[in-house]
């Protein structure tokens, strides 16, 4: 795996020199930008306006623009000599519930693994204290071009650094959530909270995959033979208006109960069991029986017609006519 970052955890006075790696990785089907007309590859090229050339990118460096129109370049030496104590330095700043940080503020997770076996000591002390407080560490790192918030937590046994963003960086939710008051019943509570249940039985969220990337790439080896590309059956049309949430609720329960071969929803009792019809008995006197039962039925045809007798089986009823009244 990849080093990412080289520096030091700074735990008051101690000192854990770490690596990090990337913890997570994004799948997805590679697309180039072509041209529609015949498939050419689109490129992108780096222009210098001035020159009204292509530059190579070692010649490429960052420039800032002041509101007055000045241009100020910055090269790689200029950002690395930063005054950043954060550049080098993980500076554990406290300690706090999880709860405390919202999970809208997290961006993303390193590995923290040590960067000698001196380190493992101490590197397991922070480990597990964050385990028997049950808290995070909060702290600050600079990452390429960007210093950031971070927590260090504990994942499979394992210290995990999350950056995350600013404060003042996450934007308000004013008026976005409906503004009047809507009156919840508590029937309509309960419903949803057993409907909130009954979707949580047994799910396993290793067993998502991504729907998006199979797809496209049957679009793609589609292309590829030549054949028609797959279409997905048109969706029915979902309701305007929820008219009866109750109604709606107690419907999605019994669905989500079925789907999981559950009982029925609430006041309904559970759902009937399914009647297996019992299997047939193979003996060994089965086809002699079958056989005997052809020959009597032969036998006995004719005699039916004259006297009403009925044959099922091995077992023959006889019909008798009823008396007649006296007249």
């Amino acid at each position: 795996m990849q080093t990412t970052w080289k520096g030091t955890i700074s735990f008051g006075l101690v000192s854990i020199p770490v690596h990090l790696y990337s913890a997570t990785q994004e799948h997805d089907v590679a697309l180039h930008q072509v041209h529609a007309k015949d498939g050419g590859r689109v490129r992108m090229k780096r222009y210098c306006e001035r020159e009204e050339k292509e530059v190579p990118y070692a010649e490429i460096a960052k420039g800032y623009e002041s509101p007055d129109g000045r241009t100020v370049t910055l090269t790689d030496e200029d950002l690395a000599d930063l005054p950043l104590p954060s550049k080098k330095i993980i500076d554990v700043l406290a300690f706090v519930d999880a709860t405390e940080i919202d999970p809208l503020m997290f961006s993303k997770a390193y590995y923290v693994g040590v960067a000698d076996k001196g380190a493992a000591k101490p590197y397991a002390l922070l480990r597990d204290a964050l385990v028997e407080s049950g808290q995070i560490a909060v702290t600050k790192i600079a990452l390429r071009t960007r210093e950031s918030p971070a927590v260090l937590r504990v994942h499979d046994g394992t210290l995990v650094l999350q950056t995350c963003i600013w404060p003042d960086e996450v934007r308000p939710a004013a008026g976005i959530a409906p503004e009047e008051d809507v009156k919840v019943r508590p029937q309509e509570l309960k419903m949803a909270r057993s409907l909130m249940e009954t979707l949580s039985e047994d799910f396993d969220l290793s067993q998502l995959h991504d729907d998006y990337q199979l797809a496209l790439q049957q679009v793609v080896q589609a292309r590829l033979e030549g054949v028609e590309i797959p279409h997905e059956e048109e969706p029915g049309e979902a309701p305007d208006n929820v008219i009866d949430l109750m109604e709606a609720l107690r419907s999605s329960l019994k669905q989500a109960k079925v789907a999981h071969g559950g009982d029925g929803p609430a006041g309904e009792g559970p759902a009937p069991p399914r009647k297996r019809a019992a299997p047939a008995k193979k003996t060994a006197s089965a086809q002699p029986e079958a056989a005997a039962t052809k020959t009597t039925t032969r036998k006995t045809t004719a005699r039916k017609a004259t006297t009403g007798e009925t044959t099922t089986g091995k077992t023959t009823t006889r019909k008798t006519a009823a008396p007649r009244k006296a007249s």
